[in-house]
């Protein structure tokens, strides 16, 4: 079972959630940090010991002594990585996708590709539970083919809670494409419903079930949305100064709320039997 826990924003309380998910699974249990360009789960599970892999990239090279610039490889390029001029062609590694298409259609087999290395997957394991993390080197701009190569160690058995990217960019989809279920953390702020909405849009035509939680709810707030409902509310965490503490010392929402464990619980039944139903 793949659960995925995504946002339309940042700091909603997104990682907060999936920690509380994989502390609150039982068996085999695996915490995907797709968050790339800044993963943060290590610094609450805290492992001692690490495998490194590298995530490469395959970057086009051109031989330009066999090119005849013909142009097809630039009419291949979907991603605007590759510029056919008159007298040579260009390449923008930035922007390469590495999918192989501009050597493939090559008639003159002039070009190749030389792998680039992007990022990193560090795999670890502490307290039973398996940690999986993507990181994206400094300056480079496209994390999902880190996020794809964390998602392989996501395995047919047990449980993967997926840390998806915040925001409805292709970096949330390919973390989430996958899962099972989806639960989106907001907050009731105007941005967080905002962009709640967007996620929303992004995550519909993929065809998953999906559920909301809304994070630091104020004392005597019911947490309505104010929306139409479509997508259920299934759990509201209450706004606490000591969930805020415990964390900033590296704890969980379930250190700080030990109460709140069969609520999670719960929650990854009802992923697990794709029943939507509102809390």
């Amino acid at each position: 079972m793949k659960i995925a826990v995504a946002s339309g924003k940042g700091g909603t309380g997104k990682t907060t959630v999936a920690l509380s998910l994989a502390l609150a699974a039982e068996g085999d249990v695996r915490l995907l940090d797709c968050d790339v360009e800044e993963p943060n789960c290590h610094l609450f599970v805290r492992p001692e010991q690490e495998d490194v892999l590298p995530v490469n990239l395959r970057i086009p090279v051109v031989d330009e002594e066999r090119c005849r610039l013909c142009g097809k490889c630039a009419e291949a390029c979907e991603f605007g990585a590759m510029a056919a001029m008159p007298n040579r062609v260009l390449t923008f590694p930035e922007l390469c996708h590495g999918c192989g298409a501009c050597s493939f259609v090559c008639p003159a087999g002039a070009i190749t590709e030389t792998p680039e290395e992007i990022g990193e997957v560090r795999l670890s394991r502490t307290d039973g539970l398996r940690l999986v993390r993507g990181l994206l080197h400094v300056g480079q701009a496209q994390a999902p083919p880190v996020i794809r190569e964390v998602m392989r160690h996501a395995g047919k058995r047990g449980t993967a809670i997926i840390d998806a990217p915040p925001g409805s960019s292709c970096s949330m989809v390919a973390a989430t494409r996958q899962a099972d279920f989806i639960f989106l953390v907001t907050e009731l702020t105007p941005f967080g419903l905002h962009d709640l909405g967007l996620a929303i849009e992004t995550i519909e035509p993929l065809g998953i079930p999906m559920g909301i939680i809304i994070n630091r709810v104020p004392d005597g707030c019911d947490g309505d949305l104010g929306t139409d409902g479509r997508v259920p509310v299934m759990l509201r965490i209450p706004e606490s100064r000591d969930i805020a503490e415990t964390c900033a010392r590296g704890g969980t929402l379930l250190d700080a709320l030990p109460e709140m464990r069969p609520k999670f619980k719960e929650l990854l039944r009802v992923a697990a039997g794709k029943e939507v139903s509102p809390c």
